[in-house]
């Protein structure tokens, strides 16, 4: 029996989760266990074995890959968990076992687009602070987590989504919480665009389709959008969607 590791609450290791288990070629010669980090209140649980929480750095990744004898690892995590993605890549050569990362295709900017690509979210906050850029009422989703990054900045009044709210500590801008999660409708986009006078849109760069129809609201409206890059990730084995991770991990286990 082949034991595979799948990190990551998305919607990518959700599905690479119930396909495996699915799937009669796989199913009857795995056993397949999912990890969760457990920020979200409420988290999409896939088919099979679960766990929430962390593992305490590498050393605590490495230890449960031994304990539970986990065969592949695949790291299907948000494309911003730089560290749990570091982690992974480091704890797999530690204990010698084959790694992928499922890292979903990044959104290119098209030619109506009116992007501004910044390295992290305090460099999002410097843009919005400059006065040259004209920016008043913000459509802020990043998540929960780094909201506080932007709470300095009075003279903005900020739209926060969410999928839960933050911690009773979190320093929170001048604005108002939306607690929702994708997909999205592009109507439904354009409408709270419009409802809000959105000027401007702070994303994360995450990719996929869930949450895609606010840049192709941002396009159609002519709005702002600063741009928040993706952090580097370890070197390795990536495939860009679901499908080519399951024939990735079908050919793992004919050759084993």
């Amino acid at each position: 029996m082949i034991k595979i590791l799948i990190l990551g609450g998305t919607s990518d290791a959700k599905e690479l989760a119930n396909q495996l288990a699915n799937m009669p070629k796989i199913a009857d010669k795995t056993q397949v266990f999912s990890s969760l980090a457990g920020r979200t209140r409420a988290p999409f649980s896939p088919i099979g074995n679960v766990r929430i929480g962390g593992f305490g750095g590498v050393d605590g990744l490495v230890n449960y890959l031994e304990e539970m004898q986990i065969n592949i690892l695949v790291d299907a995590t948000h494309p911003f968990a730089s560290q749990i993605s570091e982690n992974a890549a480091t704890a797999a050569k530690i204990v010698n076992i084959p790694h992928l990362m499922l890292v979903r295709s990044a959104w290119i900017k098209l030619p109506d687009d009116q992007w501004l690509e910044v390295e992290n979210n305090i460099a999002a906050a410097k843009v919005l602070a400059s006065e040259k850029n004209d920016i008043h009422r913000v459509f802020l989703t990043i998540g929960r987590q780094e909201i506080s990054t932007f709470a300095h900045l009075q003279n903005i009044w900020f739209l926060m989504r969410m999928i839960d709210l933050p911690d009773v500590n979190s320093v929170i801008p001048l604005g108002k919480i939306l607690c929702d999660r994708g997909p999205f409708s592009l109507e439904d986009e354009k409408q709270i665009l419009t409802e809000y006078k959105i000027d401007t849109i702070v994303s994360k760069n995450s990719g996929g389709n869930a949450t895609y129809a606010k840049i192709i609201a941002a396009r159609e409206l002519g709005l702002k959008v600063i741009m928040v890059q993706r952090p580097i990730l370890p070197s390795g084995e990536q495939v860009p969607d679901v499908e080519t991770a399951l024939q990735w991990l079908l050919n793992m286990i004919i050759e084993d």
